[in-house]
């Protein structure tokens, strides 16, 4: 039997609490001269499975179990004289497990707190090695910028982190609890996220997986395995993913990139040698096509201005060429994009008429000024027009907007035609070189403009849904300069 000790400690109820929740691996509680329970360690909570909020509104007495004389405890609380180490007590957990402990109690006595009693349970305590897995496993659901799910043994999911919530599209308590059947009921058996196999034991790993969340479209990379108990019995599943959608886009990014720079080296050996020659063709060409009008051979005129054209287009083909293999010197300086795009309304709004095409512009006020080649944010921005003009076919509305995006510094430029829309079949290749929907295209220039705003330090994304396309060019602004 051990005497009553008496603590004299120069700290506040909040910083005792701090403390015995970060450096007491034993079980503790702070406890009133009534019996009312102040505070507990996150150890003895999750050993008794209370919350915080929950505990606190108990008394010590609540705690026990009944073969416990519990007016002699409280008489032994209510006065300091008599306390002194108890044996052995039984105390109550939330759900009825009961454990049978060793306690001490310590009378604590200064000003900055209320007479209160520290109590010890000596024999409940986790584990340090079981506690950091507590904590690691609260991180990961909870910070860890992954998608993490756990099922029991009847495929009804018990934890989700909130990583999954985003991806998934579910609300977390709307979910807890819930059979994975019941969640993604409305998804066909075939695409659902998981399949109830995974509790039969079938290992997944770096599953490519897409999901589509209110229009956003997602490529995870997925792991799932399931959860045994120490006698080898099946217990759950978990399920963990990565949004990998960004790290796929680098990688296309990269995959045209070295298909640019194959076609550049070829453009480099051979534009020369063939411009060469087509000038002295046009020369002639045009010295023919004089003569012939003079001598009245109509028809023969007309087949030179036709062969004139066609070489002029051969020429565009090589210029594109040269421009892949050697792209422009870039003259970055502070641009506002609200001036670049007002310079070329009067260009696109021409472009417009000829089709019957109406443009609307809405500008942002107060842009911060981005880091760019001024020219060539006009070529790019220009390009994109004419296509969504031409895809319209001689109706419609070209709608060019401007916003910005705090959160990831960076002004926005949409380019929205109402057109017919690109199949999602074509959708990825629209930027590959020599891939368009044209009959006369060269399909490089939408490969050109996305090496321009990539070497901006920008980039260029597409999205169509059936009716109208939607190109948004993305550049960093000066942080310095930024709207209020």
């Amino acid at each position: 039997m051990m005497f009553p000790l008496q603590l004299q400690i120069p700290f506040t109820m909040d910083e005792i609490a701090e403390y015995i929740n970060h450096y007491c691996y034993q079980s503790v509680m702070i406890v009133s001269r009534d019996g009312t329970i102040l505070c507990s360690n996150d150890t003895l909570l999750q050993i008794l499975g209370y919350e915080f909020n929950e505990i606190i509104s108990y008394t010590v007495q609540d705690m026990l179990v009944d073969s416990v004389d519990i007016a002699e405890l409280a008489e032994w609380i209510r006065d300091a004289d008599s306390l002194e180490q108890i044996p052995v007590i039984e105390v109550s957990g939330k759900n009825g497990e009961r454990h049978v402990t060793s306690v001490s109690v310590f009378e604590v006595q200064q000003q900055k707190m209320p007479h209160s009693y520290f109590i010890v349970f000596h024999d409940l305590y986790l584990p340090p090695s079981f506690t950091l897995l507590e904590k690691f496993s609260s991180a990961l659901l909870r910070d860890v910028n992954l998608g993490v799910l756990l099922l029991d043994r009847n495929f009804n999911l018990v934890d989700i982190s909130e990583t999954a919530c985003q991806i998934l599209g579910v609300v977390r308590p709307d979910v807890l609890n819930q059979s994975m059947d019941h969640i993604f009921d409305p998804v066909p058996k075939e695409y659902q996220f998981i399949q109830r196999s995974i509790l039969d034991g079938a290992v997944v790993r770096n599953h490519a997986f897409i999901w589509t969340n209110q229009n956003k479209r997602y490529e995870l990379l997925l792991d799932a395995n399931v959860i045994k108990d120490a006698t080898e019995r099946v217990v759950g599943a978990y399920i963990i993913f990565k949004d990998v959608s960004n790290l796929r886009s680098l990688e296309e990014q990269v995959q045209r990139s070295d298909r640019l720079a194959m076609i550049g080296q070829i453009a480099a050996g051979t534009a020369h040698e063939i411009r060469n020659p087509l000038t002295s063709i046009k020369g002639f060409l045009q010295v023919f096509k004089k003569t012939m009008l003079e001598h009245g051979l109509e028809k023969e005129f007309e087949y030179t201005e036709l062969m004139l054209t066609e070489i002029n287009r051969i020429n565009d083909l090589v210029s594109e060429f040269l421009m892949l293999s050697k792209p422009k010197e870039l003259h970055l300086k502070p641009v506002h994009v609200s001036t670049v795009i007002r310079e070329i309304l009067p260009i696109i709004n021409n472009e417009a008429i000829l089709h019957n095409i109406t443009v609307k512009y809405e500008s942002e006020v107060e842009l911060p000024e981005v880091i760019a080649d001024k020219e060539l944010l006009k070529q790019v921005c220009i390009n994109i027009s004419k296509n969504g003009i031409e895809a319209m076919d001689h109706e419609g509305v070209l709608n060019i907007r401007e916003s910005i995006d705090h959160e990831q510094c960076k002004i926005m430029i949409e380019i929205h035609d109402t057109g017919p829309g690109i199949p999602s079949f074509m959708i990825d290749k629209i930027f590959d070189p020599f891939f368009t929907t044209k009959e006369s295209g060269t399909g490089l220039g939408l490969s050109v403009c996305q090496r321009i705003i990539h070497d901006l330090g920008g980039n260029i994304r597409v999205s169509s849904k059936g009716f109208g396309t939607t190109f948004t060019i993305s550049l960093p602004y000066k942080q310095s300069s930024r709207a209020t």
